[in-house]
């Protein structure tokens, strides 16, 4: 079986006739030089894994057609990610590590101290290569840019909020989730110059908020972001 992965707009089935973008077809056909009747493994985030065969190898408009399903359909933890855009090399790190970790949805969210803008159509792209490399058949959903205050004025009310709490007073993440209970988490990162004092009280008078801390060291975003979520996915995730 190959060890290319493509993510492919689904529905993948049988004999269907795959086309490919000319990022895929150059990368498939100039890069790693597979030709006419090579295979390939696909996904579409939704019908599992694929072996596919190459049906037309050229560098601008290749063509896969699928042949038969080698995986099931594996999705993660219903999990969040929730955080504050920092520098564009160090955002883009976050989500290629949430997308590889096991995050349903990423939300990136805009608090007061947020300086720095994202390209969604890039993150995305991040998302999906990922997920191409690591295994996995899902691709987390990115959303659009949204400010803090909005999106706790609408949390659902079904789903828990892990706060990475940096003031000392939160508990280690093990001992907070030990008794915590529900499918539906998010977790929360914050900028690089922390959340003000207003987004803080907005946090911990948040009904679904669960205060945790990461150690008693601070961490980098980014560093916070990979530890908040492997330690979840160990008290609560499918990482037991």
């Amino acid at each position: 079986m190959s060890d290319i992965r493509l993510y492919m707009e689904g529905p993948l089935e049988a004999d269907r006739v795959l086309p490919l973008d000319t990022a895929q077809s150059h990368y498939l056909f100039g890069v790693m030089r597979r030709k006419t009747g090579d295979e390939v493994r696909v996904f579409d985030g939704t019908h599992g894994e694929w072996r596919a065969e190459v049906a037309k190898a050229n560098k601008r408009n290749g063509l896969l057609i699928c042949k038969n399903r080698t995986a099931p359909q594996l999705s993660p933890p219903d999990l969040w990610l929730l955080f504050a855009p920092i520098k564009k090399t160090r955002t883009a790190f976050i989500v290629e590590k949430a997308t590889e970790m096991g995050v349903r949805e990423i939300h990136p969210v805009l608090t007061q101290f947020t300086n720095e803008r994202i390209n969604c159509d890039r993150l995305r792209a991040h998302c999906v290569e990922a997920a191409e490399q690591c295994g996995a058949t899902f691709v987390p959903k990115l959303s659009e840019p949204t400010k803090l205050s909005d999106l706790l004025k609408n949390w659902p009310p079904d789903r828990k909020l892990m706060f990475c709490d940096e003031s000392g007073t939160a508990l280690p993440v093990a001992k907070a989730l030990a008794a915590e209970t529900g499918e539906k988490w998010a977790i929360i990162i914050g900028p690089e110059g922390g959340f003000s004092p207003e987004e803080m009280v907005a946090l911990r008078t948040l009904p679904q908020i669960c205060s945790v801390t990461l150690g008693p060291r601070i961490l980098r975003a980014d560093t916070a972001a990979v530890a908040a979520i492997g330690a979840w996915q160990q008290a609560l995730g499918d990482w037991q």
